[in-house]
């Protein structure tokens, strides 16, 4: 079938499947193990690699065949051909930045700009058009799902629009990316797509599609939609650098959709405008479109009424006219005035807006210039102001006041103060900003009016977000700090989307996975930026700098390196150019800031004169534009910035406004709220390059936007789980050839094959998930199955080709074989015929032969075999009937059978029903009787109920009288509520008395002012006089001040001498404890030393007994060479024998030739004496004698070769010992092997124990936090009770205290309040004072106590107990403020006791102190702890990776090993086949040697018998002559003699077919040789060849085996080592948290003193509030009934606070209960054995629980009682109110002595903390430097530590590297040893074999010489008898020619006969002779 072509849209959508499908690029890449390495030109590039040296890697480049050394870590494993182009990257199997900047790359390059990268769509901007948005793609994407069709931006959008539609959540769209990457473009294609998918206008769409063609049709709308567009860009973009329409604002449009998907509505909201833009632009860029459109395309009225000018003449454009390609200005403003018109904007308020443009470009040409003697700035031409306010609406004279001279507020007072030509020109600037972007403001909310007009209501919505991306430039400001803030929190949410998401993956296929929220990686940065306190970040510290007199962007930055110095994510610039320079390390990498101008730009500082008048403008529009001038930053902040005239007036500025920072950041928390509550969709813009070229791909750019982007770190979060997904069908279908013997045959499940064949694949579990559906992988996992899947195709394929071309090679041999022996026999008929077709006889044969009956027999045999086909088919036919008729008798009997057994069944069950039927009518019985009692229990509970039902209604009754009860109760409550009320009446009446006291009072006051007037003038006259003794006393004081000053300082140096000597000795001992230290650490390090020279030793030990095993094997080897020189030589004797055999032979040859000569002579002379005949019979004999000697040395030689043969098998044996022994030694490494197997797996298992025991330990740990959430919550609801019984508790004593209070200054009298007003006045301003220090203090203390709280958490309950003394000083203070009026006199009386109390202060102060300094101590010493602490855990952690890497690298050489050893089993079972081969072949070689011996026996046999008829042939010769001499009996016995020659003749014919027949036979034993010869060379030929074949795969094998084994044996003592070093490194671990627990036990111990030295310091407390008490003993007698109510008041205040003590410590065991659980839970991880003691310990916490438990039962009902208690204490306090108005008098007196005494104790306490202000401000700084010498010390002795760690980490892997090396060499070494000895035996082999070839071709040369010289006698025998008949016919007619004449007739007559027979036999003969000739040929 052809394939259909693509069409022009779809190539740029789809990829090219044969691309993918290529072998080309698979063979490739798994031949040349091809991987990246990093490049600078292209990022990276393709390389193989060729060699590995340690931690280099020799590489070559596969572009230009260059090779270059790598380190290893640079190397990045390249993806199979498979995953080229991928859609998703997420797929991708070697997830890296290299494959992900490649996969990128390929799809650009072949048109595809939309990629995805897990949830990201990954879009490169292409810089032309594509034809991939029309109508017909927009169909094609409608309704699909993502994986259905190919990445798009559509597909995103119809994704997002249909998951909106069917789960009716909130979806967006977020387009981040660089400016130039396409974010709008991508935006105005979702919205195009939604305005066509989700348009309202459906019915009329067609209609108007057919009007308008291929254009979309919309409704009104949607139209609206796509035309705000336009106008934003209008008036937000710009030409820039990189970008012809660069959005400069970021924007959220939000499209609202009703139920049944139509678009309803839509909001846009826009962050960041760059107003910049507006002043001022780069060379090449622009500035906003909309000045350019309105300059280019205005008409002429229209020109006039906006005071337009050219290009030129604006100041603000300074590149002039920047003309952009492919667009016209005045069509693009015709078709922005159209948008407008669509989106409702009148023709005024269009003109309005391009009024406010003008005015704004007309406010760059508005020159200022500086006066000659002073800084004041002018205007001398005034024609541009004058534009401005002719189109604003404003009085020139008046603006140019504001600009020049504005009015300022300073304190209360309005100045006017002259600008310079710096500040004028800032304020025009900022002005022409600001009035841009109020403009820019109200478009967009004229847009968001018309988008959102519909009265439809929305169900939901869709958002765009289009944001720029991170950036990352030379200086980088505070609009690069917000949008790498607002990326930081959009990255953050992706994070937690795909992590949401990866868990309901998991969840989904329940696959067990630690989950980590990778959102809160990025928790610390954003804190970092947006955090509002403890401590504050970078926004909220800028805020606070924009309000402190004379702060600056330096001072800004230096509080910033204070606060977030030590923060993670905080740095310092390498290189500090600037003192306004601080690095952030964001997620996309560092960003150096530049903080200058931070301040102002923030503040955002406007001319509020000019924006006064604007506000007051002619022009409504322009009073629009400038409604909230109060929120404006005046310049009398920016003047207070300056000047720190009066701060309190920036207080009050302080709530009027917010920053930019502020506004910015609400707006982006109001973004990410609406994001989070939506179901997010990224799509990532990347720009390709600078250039705007299509087809080019700057590859460095393209990495730093996607780590930018995030892209990089989704990946990193897809590599932390399992990012390669496969479904069971096509794992198993791609896969299956890996495992072809693990799944049985038939139906499976996908997913129990998919579990067989990972068992088979021998995978690591941590490599791999199955789930329900899918099966999951780790990244490189599926490369590596892709290399083994490669390898096995590779491996089918090489064998198929190699059958394949063995059965071709073999088909064509035979066929040559049969072509050769067919010639043979053609050669030979043809010779047979060309002897026998002139021969009569063979004629008569050829003509006789049809006439016989024997020619028939053949067609009578063929009849015959006809019928007995016949019959034999009928008798299959028989046959095949009769199995059909016993096969269906066999089937009858079987039915018969089955229906016999199922009637037996059926009469069984028949049987089984009617036991059945009798045991359920016994049950019907039973049933029926328990029916029967039951219904008469029905009858018993019915009574039962009934008597029930009598007892409730009674329980009724009295539930009833309980309620009455219970209502009378509550009566009584009323009425006490409204004796409470008249009571609270009364109070009020006394509130008014005291009014009325207050208004008399200040008329007295106004009495006395008018006084003290009187006196004034009176006094006017005493004040000369007192002048001069003023300034006596002016002078006096002076010196005295001087002196007490003096006096003070030398106290204070004193002090600080003091201080100086305690921070001495505390460093010195600090510097101590670091000694001791250093100490420890050297002798750790000694430690260290010693281990490693004990490893040393090791390592060298094993060396020795490396070289002892080398030796040995080199004394085998030299043993081996030995024998194969003594072989050698005994090869030489043989070949030297064989010289001496071709010697004997030549001699043979020499007297053959001789023999044959004789021969020759003999038949020339033919001499007939008996001499000639004696002389050959002894040369006969000698030939025999010859042959004889010759069989002899035949023997010799056969047993030289035995005795050779027998060597060569000793020396065979002896290698296979040695191989046995090395095999042995190979089974002794894989026992060493198998017993670190075991290890490994009981490593393993300790491992798996330990992670179920962690399992358990997690679930108890969950169950008990369910149990402590428990506690807490009732524990909350207890505290809750509590606060409202305290509540109600506080407000009583108020109460109480207001009632006391009123009555005493309703009875205390005028004069009293008169006279005491000033003194009042004076101590309640002193007591302020003391609260405004006591309130910093506690400011203070507070903020200590929250930075110790972050520190260490187990100080909260000293903090607890100190804000609890607080509040209760302050309640004090309170008290004592209001009582301070009569405190005065008892001062004297108790100034004894103040000193008292001054020396107890004293005491308490230096316990304080210690206190402190121990406090300080504690914390120093936790941090170091801390800091130890997470330098172990990182420590353990690298140690826990080590070890799981050492694991897998463990698994992959147990999979290694198995393979080789099923290699090593292959090879054996091979190389036993060929032996089998080898072994046929000798035996058949064998065989066929054993018939040519008997061959050859039969042919000497031959000759015998020849030999003995030749005997017999002469003395039949002696006989005949005999018959000759006697002439007697001639005529007698001549019939006799006939007979007798007739019968010796048939003897000789009988004797010749003997003959014949023998030499038919040695004819066919030598063309069996022939062919066994042959087969025998080609066998030895393919034996070699595959023996050469084997042995050099053998080698390579045995290279390979050696090489893993080496490799094996190094990785097997590494990781020794490393368990070694991983052991010491636990030890230490446990060591070092021994320490640390050892500390932390010392901390807590010094803890607990610290805090039984405040409870100390408390119970003095209370011991001097005893001694108070007792200096109150008469005022407590004379109030008993008052101290009653107090004691029953303090006795539920303490009640409440042994509550809170309870609560406390159940917080305390509660923590203690965590930490028990945190420890618990380590020691889970650290050890398998603690399952027994976690079981105690759960016990333990379980009955802790259960008495935590009680304790808050026992609590509620403590809360209870004191409810109860309440109540009673409300009636009586009602009593008490009546007895304290009788009893105030008494308690003024004793009142007014408590408030003296607290007063002095106040002032105390004032000093106190003055002495310790002026201390802590002395000394802070000291102890400051001193803290940072010490941090510093600390920090250096880490980097120490650091340093040596690393030098000695560098000196290890030195020395592994070291090692490694020495090995290889060695192995090489060795290597090359071997490689010689097996090129030496090859050599010898090859040797021996050739040796054999010549001896067999020798041999066979041999026997074809015999076989001719037994030819050549055979026929110098049949000539010897031609030529003896011939001398006996000579004589026998010599005889007849010498006989008498009597008898000449008759012996004449006779003898013609005999002539005539004799003549015939010869005949005969001759012919017998030829047809012998012939068949021996044959």
């Amino acid at each position: 079938m052809s394939k259909k072509a693509p069409t022009e849209d779809e190539k740029f959508l789809f990829v090219d499947k044969d691309f993918l499908n290529s072998p080309m690029a698979q063979a490739d890449w798994s031949a040349k193990k091809l991987v990246w390495i990093p490049s600078e030109k292209h990022g990276f590039e393709a390389a193989s690699i060729k060699e590995e040296h340690g931690d280099e890697v020799l590489v070559e480049l596969a572009d230009n065949a260059k090779k270059v050394t790598v380190n290893k870590d640079d190397i990045q494993k390249m993806n199979p051909p498979k995953f080229s182009k991928v859609e998703d990257m997420a797929e991708l199997t070697c997830l890296n930045e290299a494959s992900v900047l490649h996969n990128i790359r390929e799809r650009y390059f072949s048109g595809l700009i939309y990629t995805y990268s897990g949830l990201f769509c990954v879009v490169v901007n292409p810089y032309k058009m594509l034809p991939i948005y029309s109508e017909k793609i927009i169909d094609m994407y409608k309704g699909k799902k993502r994986h259905e069709v190919p990445p798009h931006i559509y597909s995103i959008a119809d994704n997002a629009y249909r998951n909106m539609m069917q789960d009716r959540e909130d979806q967006s769209i977020l387009c981040t990316g660089e400016s130039g990457a396409g974010k709008t473009e991508n935006t105005k294609k979702v919205i195009q797509y939604l305005a066509v998918v989700a348009s309202s206008h459906k019915g009329k769409k067609d209609s108007s599609a057919q009007q308008s063609g291929t254009q979309f049709a919309y409704g009104e709308l949607e139209k609206q939609l796509l035309q705000a567009n336009p106008i934003l860009e209008a008036f937000g973009n710009a030409k820039t650098i990189k970008n012809d329409n660069s959005s400069r604002f970021g924007k959220f449009i939000r499209i609202n959709f009703d139920v049944t998907g139509y678009i309803v509505g839509a909001n846009i909201e826009t962050y960041l405008l760059e107003k910049s833009r507006c002043i001022r632009q780069a060379k090449t860029e622009r500035a906003f479109h909309i000045f350019y459109y309105m300059i280019a395309g205005a008409k002429d009225k229209l020109r006039e009424e906006l005071l337009l000018e050219p290009f030129s003449n604006y100041r603000f454009l300074s590149a002039g006219h920047v003309q952009i390609p492919g667009q016209q200005d005045d069509e693009m403003y015709e078709e922005t005035m159209e948008a407008m018109n669509i989106m409702g904007l009148t023709e005024e308020e269009r003109t309005d807006i391009l009024k406010v443009c003008s005015t704004v470009m007309q406010l760059g040409n508005i020159e200022f210039k500086k006066e000659r003697n002073q800084e004041q700035a002018t205007m001398p031409d005034n024609t541009a102001a004058q534009k401005v306010c002719h189109l604003q609406g404003i009085n020139v004279t008046d603006f140019t006041r504001a600009i020049l001279t504005p009015r300022i507020k300073v304190g209360r007072e309005v100045v006017q103060k002259a600008q310079t030509k710096e500040q004028a020109d800032f304020a025009i600037e900022a002005l022409a900003k600001a009035v841009f972007e109020r403009l820019f403001r109200w478009i967009l909310a004229k847009v968001n009016k018309a988008l959102d007009k519909t009265k439809r209501q929305g169900a939901s919505f869709l958002g765009i977000l289009d944001i720029a991306g991170f950036e990352i430039f030379e200086d980088n400001s505070f609009e690069q700090l917000c949008i790498n803030y607002t990326n930081e929190k959009l990255q953050q949410l992706f994070n937690h989307t795909m992590f949401i998401l990866e868990q309901e993956e998991y969840q989904r296929e329940g696959i067990e996975w630690n989950f980590i929220d990778f959102g809160l990686d990025l928790q610390p940065c954003i804190e970092l930026i947006e955090r509002p306190n403890n401590p504050p970040g970078i926004l909220a510290l800028l805020d606070e700098e924009c309000w402190f007199p004379k702060a600056t962007d330096v001072s800004f930055v230096e509080k910033l390196m204070n606060t977030q110095g030590n923060h993670v994510k905080f740095a310092k610039p390498k290189q500090l150019k600037d003192k306004t320079e601080f690095s952030i390390l964001h997620y996309a990498g560092r960003v150096d800031y530049n903080a200058t101008a931070w301040l102002t730009k923030n503040m955002d500082p406007l001319n509020d004169n000019v924006t006064a008048l604007l506000s007051n403008s002619s022009s409504q529009f322009v009073q629009d534009l400038w409604k909230d001038t109060d929120r404006v930053v005046g310049l009398d902040t920016l003047a207070k910035m300056t000047d720190s005239s009066m701060p309190s007036a920036s207080k009050t500025k302080k709530g009027m406004f917010r920053t930019v920072g502020q506004l910015y950041k609400e707006s982006l928390a109001k973004l990410m709220t609406t994001l989070h509550n939506t179901q997010p969709n990224f799509v990532r813009c990347i720009i390709p390059n600078h250039e705007k070229r299509a087809g080019k791909l700057d590859a460095h750019l393209v990495l730093e936007q996607l780590r930018c982007n995030g892209v990089l770190e989704g990946i990193r979060i897809c590599r932390q789980g399992f990012p390669n997904r496969i479904v069971f069908q096509e794992f198993r279908q791609r896969y299956e050839i890996l495992a072809a013997n693990a799944i049985p045959k038939g139906f499976m499940d996908g997913k129990q094959a998919c579990c067989l064949m990972i068992k088979h694949l021998d995978l690591d579990p941590n490599l791999y998930r199955i789930g329900q559906s899918k099966i999951f992988f780790r990244t490189g996992v599926l490369a590596q199955l892709e290399e083994e899947r490669d390898l096995k195709i590779t491996v089918v394929i090489i064998a198929f080709q190699a059958q394949a071309r063995g059965f071709l090679a073999r088909k064509a041999f035979a066929k040559r074989q049969q072509q050769l022996t067919a010639m043979k026999v053609i050669q030979r008929n043809c010779a047979a015929y060309l002897k026998l077709r002139n021969w009569q006889w063979w004629r008569l044969f050829t003509k006789v032969k049809p006439l016989l009956q024997v020619t028939r027999q053949e067609e009578e045999m063929g009849l015959k075999e006809e019928e007995l086909q016949r019959a034999k088919e009928v008798a299959i036919k028989f046959e095949s009937e009769l199995k059909e008729v016993t096969l269906k008798h066999t089937t009858i009997l079987e039915e018969r059978n089955a229906l016999q057994e199922q009637l037996q069944a059926e009469t069984e069950l028949y049987a089984e029903a009617e036991e059945m039927r009798v045991r359920l009518a016994a049950k019907k019985q039973e049933l029926e009787e328990i029916l029967h009692e039951m219904e008469a229990r029905l009858d018993d509970e019915e009574e039962r109920a009934q008597a029930l039902l009598v007892d409730k209604k009674k329980m009724q009754q009295q539930m009833q009288e309980l309620e009455e009860h219970l209502e009378e109760e509550e009566d009584a409550r009323q009425k006490l509520q409204l004796e409470k009320v008249t009571c609270e009446g009364k109070i009020k009446k006394l509130e008014d008395d005291v009014l009325v006291m207050e208004d008399q009072n200040n008329k007295l006051l106004k009495e006395r002012k008018l006084m003290e007037e009187r006196i004034a003038d009176f006094s006017t006259n005493l004040a000369e006089e007192e002048e001069k003794s003023k300034n006596l006393t002016k002078l006096k004081n002076k010196h005295e001040s001087m002196i007490s000053e003096l006096e003070v300082r030398l106290k204070k140096e004193e002090k600080g001498r003091q201080e100086l000597d305690k921070a001495k000795r505390k460093l010195e001992a600090e510097s101590n404890d670091m000694q001791e230290q250093i100490a420890d650490l050297q002798a750790q390090i000694a430690d260290l030393k010693a281990q490693l020279a004990k490893k040393e030793e090791e390592l060298q030990n094993a060396l020795a007994r490396l070289e002892d095993e080398t030796a040995q094997k080199n004394n085998a080897l030299k043993k081996i060479r030995e024998l194969e020189g003594h072989i050698s030589d005994l090869q030489e004797d043989l070949d030297s024998e064989r010289a001496a055999r071709n010697k004997a032979e030549k001699i043979k040859r020499d007297l053959g030739e001789e023999l044959e000569a004789l021969k020759s002579e003999l038949e020339d002379t033919l001499d007939t004496t008996a001499t000639q005949q004696e002389l050959r019979a002894k040369r006969e004999q000698e030939v025999t004698l010859l042959k004889r000697a010759i069989e002899d040395e035949n023997r010799t030689h056969e047993s030289q070769i035995q005795e050779m043969r027998q060597k060569h098998t000793q020396a065979v044996e002896e290698l296979t010992e040695q191989l046995e022994q090395s095999k042995r030694v190979k089974s002794n490494l894989e026992k060493a092997k198998q017993a670190l197997e075991k290890e490994t797996s009981e490593l393993t298992m300790e491992v798996r124990s330990l992670s179920q025991a962690k399992q358990d330990g997690e679930h108890k740990r969950k169950k008990l936090e369910g149990q402590v959430a428990d506690l807490q919550s009732r524990f909350t609801d207890s505290e809750k009770q509590k606060a409202e019984l305290g509540e109600r508790c506080s407000k009583i004593t108020v109460e109480l205290e207001s009632v006391t209070n009123l009555l005493n200054e309703a009875e205390s009298k005028n004069i009293k309040l008169s006279k005491d007003v000033s003194s009042l006045t004076s101590q309640l301003q002193d007591s302020q004072e003391l609260l405004a220090e006591e309130t910093r203090q506690k400011l203070q203390f507070s903020t200590k106590l929250r930075q110790a709280e972050d520190d260490k958490n187990s100080l909260q309950e000293q903090l607890e107990e100190e804000v609890e003394a607080k509040r209760n000083v302050e309640r004090h203070v309170s008290s004592l403020n209001i009582q301070l009026s009569d405190s005065k006199k008892k001062l004297e009386e108790l100034m004894g006791n103040v000193e008292l109390l001054e020396e107890g202060k004293k005491r308490l102060q230096r316990d304080l102190e210690a206190a402190n300094t121990q406090f300080e101590e504690k914390a120093s010493a936790y941090d170091k702890l801390e800091k130890t602490k997470n330098r172990l855990q990182q420590e353990l952690e690298d140690t826990l990776m080590d070890l799981d890497s050492q694991r897998q690298i463990v698994s992959n050489l147990e999979k290694k090993q198995k393979k080789f050893d099923q290699m090593l089993a292959e090879e054996k079972s091979i190389s036993s086949k060929y032996a089998d081969e080898r072994d046929r072949a000798e035996a058949e070689a064998r065989e066929k040697e054993t018939k040519a011996l008997s061959l050859a026996r039969a042919l000497d046999e031959a000759q015998e018998s020849r030999e003995e008829l030749e005997r017999a042939n002469k003395a039949l010769r002696l006989e005949m002559e005999d018959l000759i001499s006697s002439k007697d009996d001639v005529g007698k016995n001549v019939h006799e003699l006939e007979k007798s020659k007739r019968g010796l003749e048939a003897q000789v014919e009988e004797m010749k077919t003997q003959l014949e027949e023998l030499e038919d036979e040695l004819q066919a034993a030598e063309d069996a040789k022939l062919r066994l010869e042959v087969n025998m060379q080609a066998l030895k030929a393919q034996f070699e060849r595959d023996l050469q074949g084997r042995d050099e795969m053998g080698e390579e094998k045995k290279r390979q085996l050696i090489k893993q084994v080496r490799e094996l044996e190094t990785e097997l003592e590494d990781e020794r080592k490393q368990k070694a070093v991983a052991t010491a490194a636990k030890k230490k671990l446990e060591t070092d948290m021994k320490d640390l627990e050892g500390q932390i036990e010392t901390a807590s111990k010094g803890r607990d003193e610290a805090i039984k030295q405040l409870r100390k310091l408390q119970a003095q407390m209370k011991d001097y509030q005893r001694e108070l008490e007792d200096a109150r003993a008469a005022r407590e007698e004379v109030l008993t009934t008052a101290k009653e109510s107090e004691k029953k008041a303090k006795t539920l205040e303490a009640e409440l606070m042994q509550l809170q003590e309870d609560l406390a410590a159940a917080e305390r065991a509660r923590k203690q209960a965590e930490a028990e659980r945190d420890e618990l839970s380590d020691e889970l991880a650290s050890n398998s054995s603690g399952k027994s003691a976690l079981a105690d310990e759960k016990r333990r916490l379980e009955a802790k629980i259960s008495q935590l438990e009680e304790e808050l039962e026992e609590e509620q009902s403590n809360m209870e009682i004191i409810n109860d208690r309440l109540r009673k204490s409300t009636q009586q306090v009602d009593q008490l109110t009546t007895e304290l108005q009788a009893e105030r008098t008494t308690s003024q007196k004793n009142e007014s002595a408590r408030q003296q005494m607290e007063r002095q104790n106040k002032e105390l306490k004032a000093k106190l903390q003055e002495m310790e202000n002026q201390v802590k401000s002395k000394f802070k700084s000291s102890i400051s430097a001193l803290e940072a010498k010490v941090a510093q010390l600390e920090e250096q002795l880490e980097q120490e530590s650091r340093d040596k760690q690393a030098s000695a980490k560098s000196l290890r892997q030195k020395d592994k590297k070291l090692k490694d090396l020495i090995m290889q060499v060695e192995d090489e070494r060795k290597q090359g040893e071997q490689y010689k000895d097996q090129a030496e035996k090859a050599n010898t082999r090859m040797k021996q074999l050739k040796r054999q070839l010549e001896e067999s071709e020798e041999e066979s040369q041999r026997a074809t010489a015999a076989r001719r010289k037994l030819q050549r006698e055979l026929d110098e025998a049949t000539e010897s008898n031609d030529a003896l008949s011939r001398e006996v016919n000579s004589l026998k007619s010599k005889l007849r020619r010498g006989n008498e004449p009597s008898f000449g007739s008759t012996p004449r007559r006779m003898g013609g006969g005999r002539r005539v027979v004799e003549d015939a036999s010869e005949e005969e003969a001759d012919s017998q002779g030829d047809f012998n000739g012939t068949k021996s040929t044959e």
